[in-house]
């Protein structure tokens, strides 16, 4: 069996975070690293889907022994926003149900409908992230919820133009935007809860990472359709100047301090000697060999890219037990990665060093007998991101003297001309503070907006661009110190630490008070 590297989503803003332009420009993928380029995920789940139907119920009945919820397609229309003889062209959008216990309404009106629980998709395939927000699963019984996942357009199965031509020119993907999203979001819930006959029942939507984000942000322009937002590890804060472009790396390289100073300078020396290293194609043919890529690797930016995923991926799902999210990790990796690293004798290689550790996240079951270092995959349909982070995705990143990483200096300019270059498009640099807002958001939301749990974990890089204060009573920030990336959207398990534990007990006390006060509301409306 061998490890093939995955495009990650969310992580593709460090498209531009080169420090081997030169070598990357040549590459088939044209891809400039240091950034993310590796993710290994469980393999696409099989779910028996069938055709769209006119109504958008499509019921997939057949998939419900193998899966906790059933596969339905909705009619969608390509464009919201304009009046076009194209705007009205319609696409199968998939969407996911579980209504083993949803409290549905009764015909004579003593019993209220359940609320919605609504995960607002990210950038891949639906089922890959309902199957890892258990979280939901696990409280729905307690609320009588209906659970309905709904995938996010471009990703997945939800192609407007079909497999081969979605992503064929900025024609088609010029589609494919927050906006456009949040819309089919508001038009299928709406739908939804019409043809079940529940136009009251409260909507509560839930995301993490970058569904956090359209979470937190579909409660601001849809207060109407969602009364209610659980956002997790969601940074709308990582835009323009409103967070500081070191965050990232700083948070990645603290993590491994934290754990041990020799594992953080070992990482930080090994940057240097592969690229020494790689300079020749006698250098390039041992370090392959070091890292058992599956072929001799043609840039050592590859093998930097490698190392790079690994290290920060596991900062990212540095959780507290063993999961299986992005790869098969124990509890604590970054611990465990630094005990490797701390474990050689004095004087070993750095690059051995380096590369043991990384294998903790590539090979922990141990069954890979070799790695497609420079070889990419996409099995949970994540290509898309590439468009986003060129158009309206900007998060600005650097790498600062002090980091653990290669230092690197973000250029609005450069990202322009690389995008332009890619797709003959050119970013909108800070359309989303201006559609969505974030700068001096502590004073705007305390007057505007309502009902959003904004949760982080320190551990977790992305926390620094997240919401880590209280903004007003009802809009609260639920951090953990030991946190890692939307672990509270996890699934409980026996071995879960006490401050887990308690953090999804407070959402599910504050999602509590907005129903209750929601319902409330409803009856004394219709006296």
């Amino acid at each position: 069996m061998t490890v093939v590297n995955v495009v990650p989503g969310l992580m593709l803003f460090l498209l531009a975070a080169a420090s081997a332009p030169a070598q990357a420009a040549a590459t088939a993928s044209s891809r400039r690293p240091p950034f993310p380029r590796a993710r290994l995920a469980p393999p696409r789940r099989a779910v028996g889907v069938a055709p769209p139907a006119a109504d958008g119920s499509g019921n997939a009945s057949t998939a419900a022994a193998k899966q906790p919820f059933t596969a339905h397609f909705f009619p969608q229309e390509l464009d919201h926003f304009t009046f076009t003889p194209n705007s009205s062209r319609v696409f199968a959008q998939k969407y996911l149900l579980n209504d083993t216990f949803w409290r549905k309404p009764n015909c004579t009106g003593a019993a209220s409908a359940g609320p919605l629980f609504v995960y607002t998709g990210n950038e891949g395939d639906i089922e890959w992230f309902a199957t890892n927000t258990g979280f939901m699963f696990d409280i729905a019984p307690e609320f009588g919820a209906l659970l309905v996942f709904i995938e996010h357009r471009f990703y997945g199965e939800s192609m407007p133009f079909g497999n081969d031509d979605s992503y064929n020119s900025a024609d088609t993907l010029g589609y494919l935007t927050s906006t456009q999203a949040l819309a089919d979001f508001a038009i299928l819930i709406t739908s939804l809860k019409t043809n079940l006959s529940v136009p009251d029942a409260p909507v509560v939507v839930f995301g993490g990472s970058y569904g956090g984000m359209l979470a937190s942000w579909f409660k601001l322009k849809y207060p109407h359709v969602a009364m209610g937002a659980l956002a997790s590890s969601a940074p709308i804060l990582q835009f323009d100047h409103i967070t500081p472009w070191t965050s990232f790396d700083d948070a990645v390289s603290q993590d491994f301090k934290s754990e041990s100073l020799n594992c953080f300078s070992v990482i930080k020396a090994v940057w240097d000697v592969l690229d020494a290293r790689g300079s020749n194609a006698t250098g390039l043919l041992e370090l392959s060999k070091t890292f058992r890529a599956c072929k001799t690797v043609q840039y050592a930016g590859s093998l930097t890219s490698w190392l790079y995923t690994a290290f920060t991926y596991t900062a990212m799902t540095d959780y507290p037990t063993p999961a299986d999210f992005l790869q098969n990790l124990p509890a604590y990796p970054v611990k465990e990665m630094c005990k490797i690293i701390d474990a050689f004798p004095a004087g070993a290689d750095v690059v051995d060093k380096a590369f043991a550790a990384a294998s903790l996240y590539y090979n922990y079951t141990g069954d890979q007998e070799c790695f497609e270092v420079e070889g990419e995959d996409d099995p949970h349909g994540l290509n898309g991101w590439g468009w986003q982070a060129c158009t309206e995705m900007i998060m600005p990143m650097n790498v600062s003297s002090e980091s653990m990483f290669p230092p690197y200096g973000f250029s609005y300019e450069e990202r322009s001309e690389s995008c332009f270059e890619s797709f003959g498009v050119r970013p909108r640099d800070h359309w989303i503070t201006t559609e969505y807002g974030g700068t001096k958001i502590y004073q705007v939301l305390k007057r505007f907006g309502s009902n959003i749990i904004f949760s982080n974990g320190l551990r977790d890089p992305w926390s620094r661009g997240g919401v880590l204060k209280n903004i007003s009573s009802s809009i609260v920030a639920l951090v953990t110190e030991e946190g890692a990336h939307h672990l509270d959207l996890r699934a409980a398990t026996k071995e879960d630490p006490d401050w887990v534990v308690q953090q999804r007990r407070q959402e599910v006390e504050i999602i509590k008070g907005w129903i209750d006060q929601y319902n409330q509301d409803i009856a004394e409306m219709s006296q």
